[in-house]
Protein backbone atom coordinates (compact mmCIF):
# COMPACT_ATOMS: atom_id res chain seq x y z
CA UNK A 1 0.00 0.00 0.00
CA UNK A 2 1.42 3.21 -0.63
CA UNK A 3 0.00 6.65 0.89
CA UNK A 4 -0.13 9.66 -0.61
CA UNK A 5 -0.33 13.23 0.37
CA UNK A 6 -2.14 16.03 -2.28
CA UNK A 7 -4.10 18.85 -2.42
CA UNK A 8 -7.30 20.05 -3.92
CA UNK A 9 -9.67 23.34 -4.23
CA UNK A 10 -13.17 23.42 -3.92
CA UNK A 11 -14.32 27.06 -4.29
CA UNK A 12 -11.09 28.65 -3.81
CA UNK A 13 -10.06 26.98 -0.58
CA UNK A 14 -6.99 24.39 -0.68
CA UNK A 15 -7.53 21.06 1.04
CA UNK A 16 -5.09 18.76 2.23
CA UNK A 17 -5.72 14.84 1.45
CA UNK A 18 -3.99 11.82 1.81
CA UNK A 19 -4.89 8.92 -0.59
CA UNK A 20 -4.20 5.43 0.16
CA UNK A 21 -3.95 2.79 -2.99
CA UNK A 22 -3.15 -0.96 -2.94
CA UNK A 23 -0.68 -2.34 -4.42
CA UNK A 24 -0.87 -3.97 -7.57
CA UNK A 25 -2.07 -3.54 -11.44
CA UNK A 26 -5.23 -0.70 -10.69
CA UNK A 27 -7.47 0.81 -11.59
CA UNK A 28 -8.86 -0.37 -8.06
CA UNK A 29 -12.55 0.76 -6.70
CA UNK A 30 -12.57 3.35 -4.16
CA UNK A 31 -13.95 4.51 -0.92
CA UNK A 32 -14.15 8.70 0.11
CA UNK A 33 -14.42 9.14 3.65
CA UNK A 34 -16.24 11.44 5.61
CA UNK A 35 -16.08 12.09 9.42
CA UNK A 36 -18.43 14.51 11.65
CA UNK A 37 -19.42 17.55 12.97
CA UNK A 38 -16.97 19.76 14.69
CA UNK A 39 -13.29 20.92 13.58
CA UNK A 40 -12.23 17.15 13.41
CA UNK A 41 -9.65 16.50 11.04
CA UNK A 42 -9.50 13.75 8.29
CA UNK A 43 -8.98 10.65 10.86
CA UNK A 44 -12.06 12.60 13.10
CA UNK A 45 -9.69 13.80 15.86
CA UNK A 46 -10.35 17.06 17.58
CA UNK A 47 -7.63 18.48 19.12
CA UNK A 48 -9.11 17.70 22.91
CA UNK A 49 -10.03 14.01 21.97
CA UNK A 50 -8.78 11.92 19.20
CA UNK A 51 -11.98 10.06 18.36
CA UNK A 52 -9.97 8.19 15.00
CA UNK A 53 -13.34 7.05 13.87
CA UNK A 54 -12.93 7.66 9.76
CA UNK A 55 -9.00 7.06 10.91
CA UNK A 56 -9.91 3.63 11.81
CA UNK A 57 -12.38 3.29 8.96
CA UNK A 58 -9.88 4.68 6.79
CA UNK A 59 -7.04 1.61 7.76
CA UNK A 60 -9.63 -1.06 7.72
CA UNK A 61 -10.67 -0.36 4.07
CA UNK A 62 -7.52 0.17 3.17
CA UNK A 63 -6.21 -3.17 3.98
CA UNK A 64 -9.23 -5.01 2.34
CA UNK A 65 -7.44 -3.51 -0.78
CA UNK A 66 -9.17 -0.63 -2.00
CA UNK A 67 -8.08 2.76 -2.80
CA UNK A 68 -9.10 5.18 0.06
CA UNK A 69 -8.88 8.84 -0.04
CA UNK A 70 -9.77 11.48 3.15
CA UNK A 71 -9.49 14.99 3.53
CA UNK A 72 -9.17 17.60 6.51
CA UNK A 73 -12.03 20.01 6.66
CA UNK A 74 -11.12 24.12 6.45
CA UNK A 75 -8.92 25.36 8.49
CA UNK A 76 -8.88 22.22 10.29
CA UNK A 77 -5.50 19.82 10.39
CA UNK A 78 -3.22 20.84 7.51
CA UNK A 79 -5.73 22.58 5.47
CA UNK A 80 -6.22 26.04 5.74
CA UNK A 81 -9.19 28.75 6.41
CA UNK A 82 -11.37 29.20 9.48
CA UNK A 83 -13.48 26.44 9.91
CA UNK A 84 -15.80 28.74 12.38
CA UNK A 85 -17.25 30.27 9.18
CA UNK A 86 -18.07 26.85 7.02
CA UNK A 87 -21.61 26.07 7.00
CA UNK A 88 -22.92 22.31 5.82
CA UNK A 89 -23.99 23.48 2.55
CA UNK A 90 -20.21 24.71 1.41
CA UNK A 91 -18.79 21.25 3.38
CA UNK A 92 -20.96 19.49 1.17
CA UNK A 93 -19.26 21.38 -1.61
CA UNK A 94 -16.12 20.61 -0.63
CA UNK A 95 -17.05 16.83 -0.21
CA UNK A 96 -18.23 17.30 -3.90
CA UNK A 97 -15.13 18.61 -4.71
CA UNK A 98 -13.55 15.22 -2.95
CA UNK A 99 -15.64 13.22 -5.00
CA UNK A 100 -14.31 14.79 -8.43
CA UNK A 101 -10.67 14.33 -7.65
CA UNK A 102 -10.96 10.66 -6.61
CA UNK A 103 -12.98 9.44 -9.49
CA UNK A 104 -10.51 11.56 -12.17
CA UNK A 105 -7.64 9.77 -10.43
CA UNK A 106 -5.79 7.03 -12.85
CA UNK A 107 -5.45 4.56 -9.82
CA UNK A 108 -9.13 4.57 -9.54
CA UNK A 109 -12.11 2.61 -11.38
CA UNK A 110 -14.55 5.35 -11.46
CA UNK A 111 -17.74 3.46 -11.97
CA UNK A 112 -17.13 1.23 -8.69
CA UNK A 113 -16.99 4.48 -6.07
CA UNK A 114 -18.58 4.31 -2.68
CA UNK A 115 -18.65 7.40 -0.16
CA UNK A 116 -18.71 6.43 3.59
CA UNK A 117 -19.82 8.91 6.27
CA UNK A 118 -20.05 9.33 9.58
CA UNK A 119 -22.67 11.32 11.89
CA UNK A 120 -22.84 14.88 9.66
CA UNK A 121 -20.67 12.98 7.38
CA UNK A 122 -23.14 11.15 6.84
CA UNK A 123 -25.63 14.06 5.50
CA UNK A 124 -22.93 14.85 3.06
CA UNK A 125 -22.77 11.28 1.61
CA UNK A 126 -26.34 11.31 1.50
CA UNK A 127 -26.05 14.50 -0.39
CA UNK A 128 -23.47 12.90 -2.90
CA UNK A 129 -25.42 10.03 -3.65
CA UNK A 130 -28.88 11.82 -4.64
CA UNK A 131 -26.88 14.03 -6.68
CA UNK A 132 -23.97 12.66 -8.36
CA UNK A 133 -24.27 9.88 -11.13
CA UNK A 134 -22.63 6.59 -11.14
CA UNK A 135 -22.05 6.07 -7.75
CA UNK A 136 -21.44 2.22 -6.70
CA UNK A 137 -23.62 3.40 -3.22
CA UNK A 138 -23.14 4.72 0.26
CA UNK A 139 -22.55 4.02 3.56
CA UNK A 140 -24.25 6.01 6.35
CA UNK A 141 -22.81 5.63 10.26
CA UNK A 142 -24.71 7.24 12.67
CA UNK A 143 -26.74 8.83 10.72
CA UNK A 144 -30.06 10.80 11.50
CA UNK A 145 -33.13 11.05 9.82
CA UNK A 146 -34.83 13.55 11.65
CA UNK A 147 -35.02 16.84 11.00
CA UNK A 148 -31.95 19.40 12.30
CA UNK A 149 -33.91 21.50 15.01
CA UNK A 150 -35.55 18.44 15.88
CA UNK A 151 -32.43 16.54 16.57
CA UNK A 152 -31.11 19.34 18.84
CA UNK A 153 -34.09 19.46 21.10
CA UNK A 154 -33.88 15.61 21.43
CA UNK A 155 -29.95 16.12 21.90
CA UNK A 156 -30.26 18.43 24.64
CA UNK A 157 -33.05 15.78 26.70
CA UNK A 158 -30.66 13.40 26.13
CA UNK A 159 -27.77 15.84 27.73
CA UNK A 160 -30.01 16.41 30.54
CA UNK A 161 -31.17 12.97 31.19
CA UNK A 162 -27.48 11.87 31.74
CA UNK A 163 -26.59 13.82 34.04
CA UNK A 164 -25.32 12.36 37.48
CA UNK A 165 -28.30 13.21 39.89
CA UNK A 166 -26.42 15.56 41.93
CA UNK A 167 -26.06 17.99 39.00
CA UNK A 168 -29.56 18.11 38.33
CA UNK A 169 -30.40 19.00 42.30
CA UNK A 170 -27.69 21.56 41.80
CA UNK A 171 -29.20 22.90 38.60
CA UNK A 172 -32.92 22.77 40.22
CA UNK A 173 -32.07 24.75 43.94
CA UNK A 174 -30.05 27.06 41.11
CA UNK A 175 -33.36 27.11 38.94
CA UNK A 176 -31.78 26.95 35.60
CA UNK A 177 -33.30 25.28 33.28
CA UNK A 178 -30.86 23.73 30.48
CA UNK A 179 -33.92 22.67 27.98
CA UNK A 180 -35.58 26.35 28.05
CA UNK A 181 -31.86 27.95 28.16
CA UNK A 182 -30.91 26.06 24.49
CA UNK A 183 -34.10 26.72 23.48
CA UNK A 184 -33.79 29.93 23.49
CA UNK A 185 -30.46 30.18 22.11
CA UNK A 186 -31.40 27.92 19.03
CA UNK A 187 -34.24 31.14 18.39
CA UNK A 188 -31.53 33.45 18.77
CA UNK A 189 -29.13 31.50 16.66
CA UNK A 190 -31.82 31.54 14.14
CA UNK A 191 -32.19 34.81 13.92
CA UNK A 192 -28.48 35.81 13.03
CA UNK A 193 -27.32 36.53 9.65
CA UNK A 194 -23.73 36.13 10.47
CA UNK A 195 -21.20 33.58 10.46
CA UNK A 196 -20.39 33.66 13.52
CA UNK A 197 -22.13 34.79 16.50
CA UNK A 198 -22.25 35.01 20.11
CA UNK A 199 -24.54 33.00 21.48
CA UNK A 200 -25.17 32.14 25.61
CA UNK A 201 -21.51 34.07 25.90
CA UNK A 202 -19.61 31.45 23.55
CA UNK A 203 -18.56 32.51 20.48
CA UNK A 204 -20.18 29.62 17.33
CA UNK A 205 -20.67 28.97 13.93
CA UNK A 206 -24.01 30.59 13.43
CA UNK A 207 -24.26 29.78 9.60
CA UNK A 208 -23.60 26.23 10.22
CA UNK A 209 -26.30 25.67 12.88
CA UNK A 210 -28.90 27.92 10.96
CA UNK A 211 -28.17 25.20 8.31
CA UNK A 212 -28.38 21.94 10.12
CA UNK A 213 -31.08 23.58 11.58
CA UNK A 214 -33.10 24.03 8.38
CA UNK A 215 -32.35 20.77 7.02
CA UNK A 216 -34.23 17.77 6.70
CA UNK A 217 -32.35 14.57 6.01
CA UNK A 218 -35.38 12.84 4.54
CA UNK A 219 -35.93 14.73 1.77
CA UNK A 220 -32.16 13.33 0.53
CA UNK A 221 -32.72 10.14 1.82
CA UNK A 222 -35.99 9.95 -0.70
CA UNK A 223 -33.89 10.94 -3.48
CA UNK A 224 -31.44 7.36 -2.94
CA UNK A 225 -31.58 4.67 -5.77
CA UNK A 226 -27.85 3.26 -4.95
CA UNK A 227 -26.95 0.35 -2.43
CA UNK A 228 -27.20 2.20 0.97
CA UNK A 229 -25.86 0.83 4.26
CA UNK A 230 -26.62 2.27 7.74
CA UNK A 231 -25.23 1.43 10.69
CA UNK A 232 -26.20 2.85 14.49
CA UNK A 233 -25.35 1.84 17.56
CA UNK A 234 -27.54 0.65 19.94
CA UNK A 235 -26.57 3.62 22.53
CA UNK A 236 -26.16 6.39 20.50
CA UNK A 237 -27.49 9.46 22.59
CA UNK A 238 -26.63 12.11 19.62
CA UNK A 239 -29.06 10.05 16.85
CA UNK A 240 -32.41 8.32 17.29
CA UNK A 241 -31.36 4.57 16.62
CA UNK A 242 -35.17 4.02 15.16
CA UNK A 243 -34.10 6.08 12.57
CA UNK A 244 -32.54 3.50 10.91
CA UNK A 245 -36.22 2.35 10.28
CA UNK A 246 -36.93 6.04 8.53
CA UNK A 247 -34.02 5.22 6.29
CA UNK A 248 -35.33 1.74 5.50
CA UNK A 249 -38.59 2.97 4.39
CA UNK A 250 -37.32 5.91 3.05
CA UNK A 251 -34.68 5.15 0.54
CA UNK A 252 -35.70 3.98 -2.79
CA UNK A 253 -33.00 1.96 -3.63
CA UNK A 254 -31.44 -1.30 -1.97
CA UNK A 255 -31.04 -0.44 1.45
CA UNK A 256 -29.57 -2.37 4.65
CA UNK A 257 -29.76 -1.71 8.12
CA UNK A 258 -27.73 -2.94 11.62
CA UNK A 259 -28.08 -1.31 14.79
CA UNK A 260 -25.11 -2.41 16.65
CA UNK A 261 -25.93 -3.52 20.79
CA UNK A 262 -23.89 -1.48 22.75
CA UNK A 263 -22.41 0.95 20.61
CA UNK A 264 -21.90 4.81 20.87
CA UNK A 265 -22.13 7.08 18.63
CA UNK A 266 -18.38 7.46 18.46
CA UNK A 267 -18.69 3.44 17.94
CA UNK A 268 -17.31 2.10 20.54
CA UNK A 269 -18.69 -0.64 22.94
CA UNK A 270 -20.64 0.97 25.91
CA UNK A 271 -21.25 -0.80 29.06
CA UNK A 272 -23.90 0.25 31.48
CA UNK A 273 -26.76 2.69 30.79
CA UNK A 274 -26.38 4.82 27.32
CA UNK A 275 -24.20 8.08 28.24
CA UNK A 276 -22.56 11.11 27.09
CA UNK A 277 -20.01 11.34 29.87
CA UNK A 278 -18.15 7.83 28.62
CA UNK A 279 -16.56 9.23 25.45
CA UNK A 280 -13.55 10.35 27.48
CA UNK A 281 -12.69 6.65 28.28
CA UNK A 282 -14.22 5.30 25.20
CA UNK A 283 -11.46 6.49 22.99
CA UNK A 284 -9.03 4.44 24.41
CA UNK A 285 -10.89 1.85 22.86
CA UNK A 286 -10.88 0.66 19.41
CA UNK A 287 -13.63 0.86 17.09
CA UNK A 288 -15.92 -1.70 17.41
CA UNK A 289 -14.66 -4.91 15.41
CA UNK A 290 -18.47 -5.24 14.64
CA UNK A 291 -18.88 -1.72 12.35
CA UNK A 292 -15.51 -2.21 11.00
CA UNK A 293 -16.56 -5.59 9.81
CA UNK A 294 -19.96 -4.43 8.17
CA UNK A 295 -18.78 -1.88 6.64
CA UNK A 296 -15.51 -3.57 4.83
CA UNK A 297 -18.03 -6.31 4.21
CA UNK A 298 -20.85 -4.47 2.62
CA UNK A 299 -18.61 -2.02 0.70
CA UNK A 300 -16.54 -4.90 -1.17
CA UNK A 301 -19.92 -6.39 -2.29
CA UNK A 302 -20.52 -2.92 -3.44
CA UNK A 303 -18.09 -2.40 -5.32
CA UNK A 304 -17.82 -6.10 -6.20
CA UNK A 305 -14.61 -7.16 -4.97
CA UNK A 306 -14.43 -9.93 -2.23
CA UNK A 307 -13.48 -7.01 0.58
CA UNK A 308 -12.77 -8.95 3.91
CA UNK A 309 -12.21 -8.04 7.14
Amino acid sequence: MTITDLTFTSDGHTLAASLAVPAGDGPFPAVLVLPGSGPVDRDSNHKRLPLDITGALRRALAEAGLVVMAYDKRGVGASPGDWMRVGLDASTQDARAALEVLRGRPEVDASHVVVVGHSEGAIHAARLAAEVEGLAGVALLSASATPGEELLRWQTGNVVASMPGWLRRVLSVLRVDLVARTERNRRQIARTTTDVARIGGQRLNARWHREFMSYDPRVDLARLTVPVLAVTGSKDLQVRPSDLEVIASTVRGPVEVHEVPDVSHILRPQAGAASLAGYRKEVRQPVDERVLRLVVAWVGRAVGVPAQR
